[in-house]
C-alpha cells in the first residue's frame, strides 16, 4: 500500500524525468507495502468531472453551490461558498482537510474554521486540518472551500454525483485505514501558504493527517512542455487530481496483461477547471497543462502516500504528524 511503482524497468516502462523530484522514489520493494498480491481483475475506469459542466449537488439556502465527488477511499466537495454561509459537519467521524487555495479567476473563501471551543481565521490561503466532532467553516467572504473526507463521512459518499460508479469494490484498491494519531491528539490545525517557496528536490507541498494527503503544486504560467511528462502507475491506490485553474489533458492507459479482455484504449480525457479526476490503480497517468493560460493542480491520496512520507522534508507539517503506521513486510 502507498507505493508509487516508476523506476523498476520490469514494471514500469516510463520513468520519471531525472529532474523530477519523484525520480528519487523507493524502488518496488524497498518500502513496506500493506497492499498485499497485486490485485486482479480489470482496472476500474477513471472519471473525469467538470463541476461547471453539470448542476451542484447540493445548494445551501444561501445560495452555496457544492459539487461532490467520491472514489473508493475519498470524497471531496467543492463549494463556491457565498458570504455569511456556514459549512458544517455534525458528528464527524474522523479528520478531514479544509483547503483555501486562490487563483487569479477564483478566489479563496475567507472566514474562519471551528471545532469545538477552538475557532481560528482564514484570512489568506491555507490547509485546515479539522479534528472529527462537531465542525464548521464560516464564510465572510465569498469564495471557493474545498473539503477532503475520508469514506467513512458515508452521507457525503451516498450525496456524490458518481456514487453509482463506486457501489462495488474497485479490483486493486487497497481498504482504506487510518493513519496513527498526533501525538498532541486531534485538534484544529490551520497551515498558511502564502509562505512557501519551492525547494530543490521536494515535490509540491505537501500536508497530511491520519486520513487524507494533499499536495498543493504550484502553478505553472503557461502550457507544460510535452517532452517533459510524467507518465507512472500506483499498484494499490487512488489519485485524485482537483484542477483549480487551467485547462488539462489527462493521459490514461491500461498496461497490458496476459488476458486481453482487460486491455482497453488509451484515454485523453480533457477539462477546464475547476474540474477533479479520479485515478484508478494501476493505470499509467500523467497530467498535462495545455493552453496559454495558468495551470495549477492539488493532488489528493486517502490514506496518505507512506512513499511522500519518508522523503525527509517533503511533508511540511510532518513534526505534527510524525508516526507512520506498522504495516507487513514488503513485497517480493
Amino acid at each position: 500500500m502507498f507505493q508509487d511503482v516508476v523506476n523498476d524497468p520490469t514494471n514500469d516502462p516510463m520513468p520519471y524525468d531525472p529532474l523530477d523530484p519523484r525520480s528519487s522514489l523507493a524502488a518496488p520493494g524497498a518500502v513496506a507495502s500493506g497492499g498485499g498480491p497485486l490485485g486482479q481483475g480489470t482496472p476500474a475506469v477513471p472519471e473525469c468531472i467538470e463541476f461547471r459542466s453539470r448542476p451542484p449537488d447540493q445548494v445551501s439556502a444561501l445560495g452555496s453551490k457544492t459539487w461532490i465527488v467520491r472514489s473508493q477511499t475519498a470524497v471531496v466537495a467543492y463549494t463556491e461558498a457565498v458570504a455569511g454561509d456556514e459549512l458544517r459537519r455534525i458528528g464527524q467521524v474522523d479528520e478531514y482537510i479544509a483547503l483555501f487555495v486562490s487563483t487569479p479567476t477564483r478566489r479563496a473563501g475567507r472566514g474562519a474554521v471551528t471545532a469545538g471551543t477552538d475557532r481560528q481565521p482564514i484570512r489568506g490561503d491555507a490547509v485546515a486540518i479539522v479534528p472529527s466532532g462537531g465542525s464548521s467553516v464560516s464564510v465572510a467572504e465569498s469564495g471557493v472551500v474545498v473539503r477532503v473526507f475520508s469514506n467513512r463521512s458515508t452521507d457525503l459518499l451516498d450525496a456524490a454525483c458518481n456514487a453509482a460508479a463506486h457501489l462495488g469494490a474497485h479490483p486493486f484498491v487497497a481498504p482504506f485505514a487510518a493513519w496513527p494519531p498526533a501525538p498532541a491528539g486531534e485538534q484544529l490545525r490551520v497551515y498558511p501558504l502564502g509562505d512557501l517557496t519551492p525547494e530543490p528536490g521536494r515535490f509540491g507541498n505537501i500536508y497530511r493527517c491520519t486520513t487524507v494527503m494533499v499536495n498543493v503544486l504550484p502553478p505553472d504560467p503557461g502550457p507544460r512542455d510535452p517532452s517533459r511528462l510524467s507518465p507512472h502507475h500506483h499498484d494499490d491506490f487512488e489519485q485524485l487530481s482537483l484542477q483549480i485553474d487551467g485547462d488539462y489533458v489527462h493521459h490514461l492507459r491500461v498496461t497490458w496483461t496476459p488476458d486481453m479482455n482487460t486491455w482497453r484504449d488509451d484515454q485523453h480525457l480533457g477539462a477546464a477547471s475547476p474540474a477533479l479526476t479520479v485515478i484508478p490503480p494501476p493505470l499509467v497517468h500523467t497530467s498535462q497543462g495545455v493552453g496559454g493560460q495558468r495551470h495549477q493542480l492539488i493532488d489528493i491520496f486517502c490514506p496518505p502516500r507512506l512513499d511522500f512520507s519518508l522523503k525527509p522534508g517533503w511533508v511540511l507539517n510532518a513534526a505534527d504528524y510524525p508516526d507512520l503506521p506498522s504495516l507487513p513486510a514488503t513485497r517480493g
